[in-house]
């Protein structure tokens, strides 16, 4: 266990931003989910609300750069394709 007041802080930080970025990463996840599964219309509606979440989860380092510009990549070509 830590011994100094700024570490007992550090580890409850910690605790507060895992939870809020499982959290997001979550909903994000699942709001990808019903995109592949929704018709034409309702997936071009859902594409720019998702992309948007991407982005914010690329930008606070939830996941990479990468994966997210691969994620948006496969969702475009999967919602031009139906």
């Amino acid at each position: 266990m830590a011994n100094h007041k700024s570490a007992l802080k550090r580890i409850r930080n910690s605790e507060t931003k895992r939870l809020r970025n499982k959290y997001q990463h979550k909903t994000t996840r699942n709001a990808i989910k019903k995109l592949r599964e929704a018709d034409k219309k309702e997936a071009e509606a859902l594409f720019p609300s998702v992309v948007s979440m991407i982005d914010r989860l690329a930008k606070r380092n939830i996941i990479h750069d990468n994966k997210a510009a691969n994620l948006k990549s496969k969702l475009a070509k999967h919602v031009a394709a139906l």
